[in-house]
C-alpha cells in the first residue's frame, strides 16, 4: 500500500475515474449528520479564506482505498474503489452543487468544476468514461442526472432514482449542499465570483484526504474489512456482497464467461432493493429481510446452526474451508434460489403452500423451522404435492407440540438435525413426503416427539390455552378451524376482517354471570360449595372451548355482558361458522365449555394429524 496526501481537487484532476463496484452497497450518507458536518467543515475554511486569504494547513477528511485497474487501448486510467466511496461520492456531489451556484451567478468558474467532474477528450467508451466517479449500480441514475444534467438516460440502462419508492440519498445530499451554497453566496451576493473562488480554494488547499493505493500483492478484501471493523455502519450483508463478488471479480480474470457486473445484475440486483431491506422480527431480534435470507441459507446448507451476530464469519469459514461451490456463479445461483423461497416465507400469499407456512411460523413464533423449509422447498426436489403435505405435517408437529405444553427450546437443533439426516440419501433422488413423515415422527423424547391423537386431546380440552402472549397462535388456529366448518354449501367467503381472540364467558363473570343457586347467599360468607362451583368455573375460563373470535368493535361492545345478552348480539353481527353454532347453546357454563371443547378437538385432530403410527417388535 502507498498513501499519498491528496487534496478534493487533486483527487478528480487529470483525466481518471474511480469506479465504485456496482455490488457495493448504495450511497448511504444522510444529510445528518454526515453532510451537514462536512459542510460545516468547507464552510469554515471558506470564511476563513474570505478573511485571511490564506490557511497553515489542510483540514483532513479521513481516507480512501483505491486499486488501479489494467486498461488497453483508448480506456482511461480506472481505479477501483474499495473503501471511501460515501466520501468521494460526496465530494462530487458538493462540486457539482458548487457548479450549479457558480451558472446561477454566472462565474468563471462553472467550467473550470466541470474539469473535475467530466473527462474529455478520446476515450474507448465516452457514455461512461466521461464521469470521473462511476458509482454503485443502484445510484447511477441519480447520479448522472446531477452531474450531467441533459443526459439521455435511456441509452445507460440504468435504474430510476426512484426505485422502491423513495429518493435517493444522493440526491437529498445534492439539493442540500445546493441550498447551503446558495445561501452560503447570497451573504456576500455583491461579489459571488469571489465567493465561490474562495469554496474552491478551500477544496483545492484547504481540504484532503488520504488516498491508499494499494499494490499487485494487496488483498482488497483483507483491507476492506479490516478498514470497516471499528464501528462503521456496514451490515452481514454489506460485506458479504464484497466477499462475494471480489471472488467473482478474480476468477474473471481467467475465466471470461464469469463477469462479475452480470452476476450481480443477474443473481444480487434484487439483494439491495428496498424490499430486502426492510426489517423483520424474529423472536426478539429484528434485523433485515437480507440477513435473515442469509441466515436460514448458511443453516439450510451447513445443517448447523447459524448466528446472525456472526453470520458474515460463519460464512466466509464455510466458503473458505469447505469450497461447497465450484465457482461464484454457482454460489449466487445457490442463494438466489434459496432467496426465492424466502422471499414467499415472509410475503405470507395464504394461497402458497409456503406463504402460508410463513403465516403460520410468524403466529407460532417458529423461525427456526426456516432453514428446514427452505431445504424441503429446495434440495429436497420434492413434488408440489409432497412440498404441501410436508409443510402440513410439519405444522401439526408444532402446533400439537404447543398444545400439549411441550418445550420449543430445542427446536433449532430438532430442525437442523433433520437436515442433515435428510441429506442422507443416495444419489440425491427426490425426497418424498412418507420419508420425511416418518423422519419427523421418529423422536422420542419431550424435546422433539410428535404428540399422538390422545396427548393432542388432552392438551386441547383439558389445559389452559389463553394467555395475552397466546392470542396470535390462538387466533390462527381458530380461523383454521372457522375454514374447515364451512361445507359445500357455504359460501366461500374470505376473512378480511381483523379477528381477535374472545372468551364466551368473560374474564370477570362473576359480577353479570355468576354460579346459579346461589343468590340468597351472603357475599361476604359464601358456602363451601359455593367455592367449589366458582373455582371449578374458574378453571375453565381459558380454555379453548371457551373461546372465538369477534371483531374489535364487536368484542368491546359485549366486554363482561351475560350469555343471554351476548349470544343476540355475536347471532346479528357474526357470520362466522365459529359463531353459528354457540347458538344451539340455551346456556352457556363448565359442562358446555368441555362439550366445546370437544367438537373443536375433532376438528382440530382432522386439520393437524398425529404422527405415523410406530411398528415395534413383537418382543416389546
Amino acid at each position: 500500500m502507498k498513501p499519498f496526501k491528496r487534496s478534493i481537487i487533486e483527487l478528480f484532476d487529470g483525466k481518471k475515474r474511480y469506479v465504485v463496484p456496482l455490488y457495493q452497497r448504495q450511497y448511504a450518507w444522510p444529510v445528518k449528520p454526515q453532510i451537514e458536518m462536512l459542510w460545516k467543515d468547507i464552510k469554515r475554511i471558506a470564511q476563513k479564506l474570505l478573511a485571511e486569504s490564506q490557511l497553515e494547513a489542510p483540514h483532513f477528511l479521513g481516507a480512501a482505498v483505491i486499486a488501479q485497474i489494467k486498461t488497453y487501448g483508448r480506456e482511461v486510467s480506472t481505479w477501483e474503489v474499495i473503501d471511501g466511496q460515501q466520501r468521494l461520492t460526496t465530494f462530487q456531489l458538493f462540486l457539482a452543487a458548487l457548479r450549479s451556484v457558480s451558472q446561477l451567478h454566472e462565474t468563471v468558474y462553472t467550467s473550470e468544476i466541470d474539469k473535475y467532474l467530466l473527462n474529455t477528450g478520446i476515450m474507448e467508451n465516452e457514455r461512461i468514461e466521461r464521469y470521473k466517479l462511476w458509482p454503485s449500480y443502484m445510484d447511477r441514475k441519480a447520479f448522472v442526472k446531477i452531474i450531467a444534467p441533459g443526459t439521455d438516460i435511456s441509452e445507460l440502462g440504468l435504474q430510476s432514482p426512484e426505485i422502491d419508492g423513495y429518493v435517493r440519498k444522493s440526491i437529498l445530499a445534492y439539493e442540500y449542499l445546493k441550498s447551503e451554497l446558495e445561501s452560503f453566496v447570497e451573504e456576500r451576493v455583491e461579489e459571488a465570483e469571489f465567493v465561490v473562488e474562495k469554496v474552491f480554494e478551500a477544496l483545492r488547499s484547504g481540504l484532503a484526504i488520504v488516498s491508499i493505493e494499494l499494490e499487485d500483492n494487496d488483498d482488497p478484501q483483507v483491507i476492506f474489512e479490516t478498514l470497516n471493523s471499528r464501528g462503521v455502519d456496514l451490515k452481514a450483508s454489506d460485506l458479504m456482497r464484497n466477499f462475494i463478488f471480489q471472488r467473482a471479480a478474480g476468477q474473471s480474470a481467467n475465466k471470461a464467461k464469469l463477469n462479475s457486473d452480470r452476476l450481480y445484475e443477474k443473481y444480487w440486483l434484487d439483494l439491495d432493493s428496498g424490499y430486502w431491506g426492510q426489517s423483520e422480527p424474529r423472536g426478539r431480534r429484528k434485523e433485515e429481510r437480507v440477513d435473515w435470507l442469509f441466515v436460514d441459507h448458511l443453516s439450510m446448507k451447513t445443517a448447523k446452526n447459524v448466528s446472525v451476530d456472526r453470520l458474515y464469519d460463519e460464512y466466509k469459514e464455510w466458503i473458505i474451508l469447505e469450497t461447497p461451490f465450484t465457482d461464484v456463479e454457482y454460489e449466487l445461483k445457490s442463494l438466489r434460489t434459496s432467496s426465492q423461497v424466502v422471499e414467499r416465507l415472509f410475503t405470507k400469499n395464504s394461497d402458497d403452500s409456503v406463504g402460508e407456512f410463513g403465516i403460520f411460523a410468524d403466529a407460532f413464533d417458529v423461525s427456526t423451522a426456516m432453514p428446514l423449509v427452505v431445504f424441503l422447498a429446495t434440495e429436497a426436489l420434492m413434488t408440489d404435492n409432497d412440498l404441501q403435505l410436508s409443510l402440513d405435517v410439519l405444522k401439526s408437529f408444532i402446533l400439537r407440540r404447543d398444545i400439549c405444553g411441550l418445550t420449543t427450546k430445542n427446536y433449532n437443533n430438532t430442525f437442523v438435525d433433520l437436515i442433515k439426516k435428510l441429506r442422507e440419501r443416495e444419489n440425491l433422488e427426490p425426497i418424498n413426503f412418507d420419508r420425511f413423515k416418518n423422519l419427523l415422527g421418529s423422536g422420542q423424547s419431550d424435546i422433539n416427539r410428535w404428540p399422538t391423537d390422545q396427548e393432542f386431546e388432552d392438551g386441547f380440552v383439558n389445559r389452559d390455552q389463553y394467555k395475552p402472549a397466546r392470542a396470535k397462535r390462538l387466533n390462527y388456529l381458530l380461523q383454521a378451524i372457522e375454514v374447515s366448518m364451512r361445507s359445500s354449501l357455504s359460501e366461500d367467503i374470505e376473512i378480511k376482517s381483523a379477528l381477535t381472540i374472545e372468551h364466551i364467558m368473560p374474564q370477570k363473570w362473576k359480577i353479570h354471570w355468576p354460579v346459579p343457586g346461589f343468590e340468597n347467599e351472603d357475599e361476604n360468607q359464601p358456602s363451601l360449595e359455593r367455592i367449589q362451583r366458582e373455582n371449578k368455573r374458574s378453571e375453565k375460563i381459558h380454555r379453548i372451548g371457551n373461546l372465538t373470535l369477534l371483531t374489535q368493535p364487536l368484542n368491546s361492545k359485549l366486554k363482561n355482558a351475560g350469555y343471554s345478552k351476548r349470544m343476540p348480539e355475536v347471532k346479528s353481527h357474526s357470520s362466522l361458522a365459529l359463531n353459528r353454532e354457540l347458538q344451539n347453546f340455551d346456556d352457556w357454563d363448565e359442562a358446555t365449555i368441555t362439550q366445546r371443547s370437544a367438537v373443536l378437538f375433532t376438528r382440530a385432530n382432522n386439520i393437524w394429524k398425529g404422527p405415523p403410527v410406530q411398528k415395534y417388535d413383537e418382543e416389546d
